[in-house]
C-alpha cells in the first residue's frame, strides 16, 4: 500500500512536470510565432533591397553553406533566372507573389515573392531553421525550471513529511496504549485536516468506554442476581437431604423446583437480553403481520392467565404489517404480557390493543394491578431494577428487554399509571416502520 507521503510526492512532482512541459510548449509556440514575424519582415526588407532592373545572368550559385539559411532567386520579365544562390538547396524553380509555404525535397520552406520593376524576386528560408531557433528560446526559458525541479521535489518531500508529523504522533500515542486505556487522545494542536479524525477516534473511545463499563456492570449485576437463587437452591437441597419425614422432603423439593424455575427464567432473560444487544447477532428484517402476532400471543398466554384467575383479552387489533425482526417483536410482546400477568393480582383484567394512530402504531398492554410509584417509573426500565417491597418474583429484566427491542425498531416505550388503577405499557412505532409491501392495510 502506498504511503501518503509517496502519493503526495508523485502527484505534486507529476503536476510540476506537466506544468513545466506545458510552459515549454506554450513558450515554443510563442517563440515560433515571433520568429516567423521577425524573419518574414527580414525577408521583405531583403527583397526590397535587391535591384529592380534586369541585368545579365550571373554564374550559378555555389553549394549551400550549412550556416547560411536564406536562398535568393531572381527572374527577369521573360522568365529567365538571372540569379540564384544555393541552387542545390532544393527550392522550387517558380515564384509566387506574397508569402507561402512550399514543400521541397529537403523539407518545408517559407517563401516570399515580390515584383520589383522588371524582375521577380524570391526569398526562401527553411522552416527547420525557424523551429530550431524557437526551440532554443523555449529551452533557455524553461532551463531554470528544469534546474529547480529536483530542489522543488526535495522541498515537497520535506514539506509533506512535516505535515504528516501530527499523524505519526497520534499513531505513536495509540500504539503505546494498552487495551484498557480508553482516555481521549490529545487533539491540540493539530492541523484542521487531522483534528476531525482525532475527534472521531475520541468519540469512538468514549463509546467503547461506555460500552465496556455497561458490560462490566451487566456481568456484575448478573452475577449478583444469580447468586441469590443459587444460594436458595443450595439451601433447599440441604433441607431435602436433612428431611426426616416425607412431608418435609416434599416441601423441600417443592421449594427446590420453584427455585429452579426462577433461575431458569432469569437465565433465559439474560440470554434474551444478550441476543438483543446491538450487533450481537445478525437479524433479518422482514415484513411482519403484527396483528396476527398479537392474536397468537394472547392465545398463548390465555391458559396461564386463566390459571391465575385473570381475564386476558384482545381489545383491538388493526391490520398492520410492520418492517422489523419477527423474533424480537415476539419477545417484546411476550414480555409485556408476562409482566402484566406477574404483577396483576386475581381477580384482574389485562387488555391488549394494537391500533394505528396519527403518531404511528401503538401496541398497548393495560392491567388492573397495583401500578408503579411515580418516582419509580423512570427506573423500572433499568436492568435488574425491581420496585422495593414487591413480593412477586421476577428478574428485573423484562422491561429492559422491551426497551432495548423498541429502541432497535425506532420505537419508544411509555409507562403510565392508569386513573382507574393499574399500569399502561405502550410501545409507539413511528410511521416509517409501516411496511409498504403489497397487501398492507
Amino acid at each position: 500500500m502506498k504511503s501518503i507521503r509517496t502519493t503526495l510526492l508523485l502527484w505534486l512532482t507529476g503536476s510540476l512536470a506537466i506544468g513545466i512541459a506545458l510552459t515549454a510548449w506554450l513558450t515554443y509556440r510563442q517563440a515560433r510565432e515571433e520568429a516567423n514575424e521577425i524573419f518574414d519582415y527580414q525577408m521583405q526588407q531583403m527583397a526590397a533591397s535587391l535591384p529592380s532592373r534586369a541585368f545579365s545572368p550571373l554564374a550559378p550559385g555555389r553549394a549551400p553553406d550549412p550556416e547560411e539559411n536564406i536562398v535568393i532567386q531572381i527572374w527577369d520579365n521573360s522568365g529567365l533566372r538571372i540569379y540564384g544562390s544555393h541552387l542545390e538547396a532544393g527550392v522550387p524553380q517558380w515564384a509566387k507573389l506574397g508569402f507561402s509555404y512550399v514543400r521541397g525535397p529537403n523539407g518545408d520552406w517559407r517563401v516570399y515573392g515580390a515584383q520589383l520593376g522588371e524582375t521577380v524576386v524570391q526569398i526562401a528560408q527553411p522552416l527547420s531553421v525557424r523551429r530550431l531557433i524557437a526551440a532554443g528560446i523555449a529551452l533557455r526559458t524553461i532551463a531554470p525550471l528544469l534546474l529547480l525541479f529536483p530542489v522543488m521535489a526535495l522541498l515537497t518531500w520535506l514539506a509533506v513529511g512535516q505535515g504528516l508529523k501530527p499523524i505519526l504522533r497520534v499513531t505513536g500515542e495509540v500504539q503505546r496504549r494498552d487495551a484498557n486505556a480508553l482516555s481521549p487522545l490529545e487533539n491540540q494542536p493539530l492541523p484542521a485536516e487531522i483534528a476531525p479524525l482525532v475527534g472521531a477516534l475520541n468519540d469512538l473511545l468514549a463509546r467503547l468506554d461506555k460500552s465496556i463499563a455497561a458490560q462490566r456492570d451487566f456481568v456484575a449485576d448478573a452475577a449478583h442476581e444469580l447468586r441469590t437463587p443459587l444460594t436458595a437452591l443450595q439451601l433447599q437441597a440441604q433441607l431435602a437431604e436433612r428431611a426426616a419425614t416425607e412431608e418435609e422432603r416434599r416441601t423441600a423439593f417443592s421449594g427446590l423446583k420453584a427455585g429452579l424455575s426462577r433461575t431458569q427464567h432469569l437465565v433465559q432473560q439474560l440470554l434474551t437480553l444478550a441476543r438483543q444487544e446491538p450487533g450481537a447477532f445478525p437479524q433479518a428484517w422482514t415484513a411482519v403481520r403484527l396483528d396476527d402476532m398479537v392474536r397468537n400471543a394472547v392465545s398463548d398466554f390465555a391458559l396461564q392467565a386463566a390459571d391465575r384467575g385473570l381475564d386476558l383479552g384482545l381489545e383491538q387489533a388493526d391490520e398492520i404489517t410492520l418492517t422489523g425482526h419477527a423474533d424480537a417483536l415476539r419477545i417484546l410482546l411476550g414480555n409485556l404480557i408476562d409482566n402484566a400477568l406477574r404483577y396483576t393480582p386475581a381477580p384482574g383484567r389485562i387488555d391488549v390493543c394494537l391500533r394505528r394512530t396519527v403518531q404511528g402504531i401503538e401496541l398497548q398492554v393495560d392491567d388492573s394491578g397495583p401500578g408503579i410509584p411515580e418516582a419509580e417509573l423512570p427506573r423500572v426500565r433499568d436492568r435488574f431494577y425491581r420496585v422495593a417491597g414487591t413480593e412477586t418474583q421476577g428478574s428485573g429484566l423484562g422491561l429492559a428487554i422491551v426497551q432495548q427491542i423498541a429502541a432497535a425498531h425506532g420505537a419508544t416505550l411509555q409507562l403510565a399509571n392508569r386513573a382507574e388503577g393499574g399500569l399502561s405499557a405502550r410501545v409507539v412505532f413511528p410511521p416509517a416502520q409501516i411496511s409498504t409491501l403489497t397487501g398492507t392495510a
